[in-house]
């Protein structure tokens, strides 16, 4: 099949016309609505500096069902150490930054350039896009951040500075949108890593099935629509986990 090119038309060819590889389109921009409308179709970017913006659906799709979380016992333990913070969007654009800045085992570049930095952080704005963060001693040590569209919580990227950090950060959040009824996290493709976390491989078709019933047929473009709510607090109080809107957990705002 050919990779379609993308016009300022805000529409994307179906997801399952992508090649083998995964590769759907190449161009258009990264205006909140266009990325809006891509995570609802089951698409999204990811290119490298210099090069037009590529649009992917891979075919498998790795994804984590929240009940299928798996967390190992030396993991378990750490967790109940409370030797992390767990906080949601107290700073959305420190966690972008750091997983831009962090290397990458598989070569010395990002794929964050600053044009997807300023994209996702327009879609924070828009309360699309959140992060996930892990502090200790009032420093930022690890975190994550993705887009939640209805019951799909799509995940994007990680950073760690301190060993387990953002794992910790990562098995909060998934067990409490187990709580919060989420159909997936998307993980988009295969890693060692996510799979050790229970995430598994499955059809680019039933991952389509899923989102157009975990996605409201009505959520559309981002200035139509009031943006989703992921609101997310932890019961235990040593795991403070608030959204920034209902005031940071007591110790005051972490430092940047």
């Amino acid at each position: 099949m050919p990779v379609f090119t993308l016009s300022k038309r805000l529409s994307f060819p179906p997801a399952h016309m992508a090649i083998r590889e995964g590769l759907l389109a190449v161009g258009g921009d990264l205006c909140v609505d266009r990325l809006v409308l891509a995570y609802r179709k089951g698409i999204f970017p990811w290119y490298s500096p210099g090069a037009p913006i590529l649009w992917w659906s891979p075919d498998p799709r790795l994804v984590l069902f929240p009940n299928e979380l798996k967390i190992s016992r030396s993991l378990k333990k750490l967790i109940h150490q409370h030797r992390f913070r767990i906080t949601l969007d107290v700073n959305f654009e420190a966690v972008i930054r750091a997983c831009a800045e962090t290397p990458r085992a598989y070569g010395s570049g990002t794929w964050i350039t600053p044009e997807m930095k300023a994209a996702y952080c327009a879609l924070h704005r828009h309360g699309y896009a959140h992060s996930v963060e892990a502090w200790q001693d009032g420093t930022l040590v690890g975190g994550l951040y993705g887009v939640v569209m209805g019951r799909v919580f799509f995940g994007e990227s990680m950073f760690t500075r301190v060993s387990n950090a953002s794992k910790v950060a990562f098995v909060m959040l998934v067990e409490h949108l187990r709580k919060l009824d989420f159909a997936l996290v998307d993980c988009q493709v295969k890693t060692d890593h996510l799979m050790r976390f229970g995430a598994r491989e499955i059809s680019r078709k039933r991952f389509l099935e899923i989102l157009s019933t975990a996605i409201d047929d009505n959520t559309g473009a981002a200035d139509s629509v009031t943006p989703p709510v992921f609101s997310l607090f932890f019961d235990s109080p040593s795991h403070a986990f608030t959204d920034r809107r209902k005031g940071n957990p007591a110790g005051g705002r972490p430092d940047d």
